[in-house]
């Protein structure tokens, strides 16, 4: 089972690529695709889903291509997450479904829910500025 899905992991590349470029001006959607060994297809698909959550702006022409919106330090994974695949979650019932009898007094979704709390921290916390500089490091 993966936590984060293939796209949401292409997405993130994608994003980093344009944190490592953030200043150069646009990077098109082949360019992205070829650094960063996914489709061309796919790599349109994710930056329109990307621009239409606002993450990313598109410019059009010969030096077209896609650019951050904001700071890579303003961006954390987990709202590219969200935008790409929705809410993380480890079970169902962290999303506030009642799929279970026991509801919030299981002890199984009270432990779930406090690592699903690190995890939310940890993923909000980090910022496509922490992947640029992790990457190289």
């Amino acid at each position: 089972m993966d936590i984060i899905r293939r796209n949401t992991d292409y997405a993130i590349r994608a994003l980093v690529h344009l944190a490592e470029n953030h200043g150069d001006g646009p990077v098109s959607a082949a360019v992205i695709s070829e650094q960063q060994c996914f489709s061309y297809q796919l790599a349109c698909k994710l930056m329109q889903k990307l621009a239409k959550a606002g993450l990313v702006a598109s410019a059009m022409g010969a030096r077209g291509g896609y650019v951050l919106t904001r700071q890579p330090s303003e961006i954390g994974l987990q709202e590219v997450i969200e935008v790409i695949q929705g809410p993380l979650s480890l079970s169902k019932c962290l999303l506030g479904r009642d799929s279970c009898c026991k509801g919030k007094a299981c002890p199984i979704r009270n432990k779930l829910g406090e690592l699903q709390t690190q995890m939310a921290k940890f993923l909000g916390g980090t910022t496509l500025a922490d992947l640029v500089k992790a990457e190289s490091d």
